[in-house]
């Protein structure tokens, strides 16, 4: 959405919000942001408050970046600001989102334990993955589409991650080339892998990464098939836009993912391929594949969405250079199992060998520390940044890593 219109629907939402028509019509409820400021939750439950629900959008509205106190806060821009559809899109889980509340929740799983008397005086966020320095150990997920939030998408989060010092993973559904991404930013991305069932494209798709500069590969191996996702379908009923004016009417044939048809003729990875056959679905993909990239470049591959020690143990087998615990943020299968509660699992798992890098559900600075305390070497996080995307572009991309290095910064000095 252009900047200006960002701007003018942030003006309206205030006007209603401040309107006495907007409750006494009954109409209040259509705009309620969701979860307060104490960011608690996910999304789900929590009233805006006794005050009443327009004043409270009017005091969760903000005007700048800086006005942010956590993630939460841009998690509501985003909710206002976004289409249903697009939000939706971000939002949803799998089925009736269990897996994607159990990422959340799992945090309150592990407690820190406070150590006294020590100086903390100089505290070091730094991490090194793959002989390479970052300043913190945050790293930014994969998020497909980005230019659906924003219409700077991955150029601004490219900028905002880069000026920052952290790793940024591009997705293969990306919006924006890897070429301009790479371009705006110090050090390359990692280039992430949907395989697709056709090992021609997959080839292209490889190749393009590493010519770009790419010296890392992401294997996402948890969405073989596709998953039932439910809160997606329902916000886009309540979307009002022409959604053919970008895509086409009906869904692809024997598409896991739900994409509208004609979904990857719009995206850059794909320009120029033959896709009359591409589909997502790859049940048939197993150890074996590992051999196959390997055959075809020399970038790292790390496997993204191991949870279970025993796929740990096999990654390190295979030849795999790292692994990321992962469920695809609570969006793949509907275990109801957080990725936190994997993490220590996996690092058994992989005994040392290689890195082991995890997500879901990460929105505090305690969430990182507690993650990184059973083993994490990098923790990843997806749906914050988006929301900073979807409220300001790259100020608030900016602003969502300020506020988790801040957050962790202090939870390190206070354990």
């Amino acid at each position: 959405m252009p900047a200006d219109r960002l701007q003018s629907r942030r003006a309206f939402l205030r006007f209603l919000a401040a309107s006495p028509i907007l409750s006494a019509a009954g109409l209040s409820a259509c705009l309620d942001p969701g979860p307060g400021r104490s960011g608690a939750g996910t999304g789900e439950g929590g009233g805006a408050g006794s005050a009443g629900t327009g004043e409270a959008l009017l005091n969760h509205l903000l005007s700048s970046p800086d006005e942010a106190i956590n993630v939460f806060d841009f998690q509501e821009m985003a909710r206002a600001l976004l289409p249903p559809a697009h939000y939706g899109y971000l939002a949803t889980g799998v089925d009736g989102d269990e897996t994607l509340h159990a990422n959340r929740e799992g945090y309150a799983r592990y407690q820190l334990r406070a150590r006294r008397l020590v100086d903390v005086s100089t505290v070091s966020m730094g991490v090194t993955l793959y002989g390479r320095d970052w300043s913190t150990p945050i790293v930014l997920c994969p998020v497909g589409s980005q230019r659906a939030f924003h219409e700077e998408g991955e150029l601004a989060v490219a900028r905002a991650s880069d000026a920052l010092g952290h790793l940024q993973i591009l997705s293969t559904v990306t919006t924006t080339s890897v070429e301009e991404v790479n371009a705006v930013r110090e050090r390359p991305v990692w280039y992430q892998l949907y395989p697709t069932d056709d090992w021609t494209v997959t080839q292209a798709l490889v190749g393009r990464a590493s010519d770009a500069g790419c010296d890392t590969l992401v294997l996402t191996v948890d969405l073989p098939v596709g998953s039932n996702r439910e809160t997606a379908q329902r916000m886009a009923t309540e979307d009002s836009r022409d959604c053919t004016d970008c895509h086409r009417s009906g869904l692809a044939e024997d598409d896991p993912m739900g994409f509208p048809s004609g979904y990857l003729d719009r995206k850059p990875m794909f320009q120029g391929l033959d896709l009359s056959q591409v589909g997502f679905d790859t049940p048939f993909m197993t150890w074996d594949f590992i051999d196959r990239l390997r055959g075809i470049t020399d970038m790292r591959i790390l496997i993204k969405g191991i949870v279970r020690g025993d796929d740990a143990r096999q990654a390190v087998l295979s030849g795999a250079d790292g692994v990321i615990v992962s469920n695809h943020g609570g969006r793949a299968e509907p275990s109801g199992r957080s990725t936190v509660e994997s993490v220590e699992e996996v690092v058994a798992g992989v005994n040392g060998a290689i890195p082991v890098l995890m997500d879901g559900g990460i929105r505090r600075g305690s969430d990182i520390l507690k993650a990184m305390a059973l083993g994490a070497n990098a923790v990843c996080i997806g749906r914050p940044y988006i929301w900073g995307l979807s409220a300001f572009g790259e100020p608030g991309v900016a602003k969502v890593l300020e506020l988790l290095t801040e957050e962790l910064r202090i939870a390190m000095q206070l354990h």
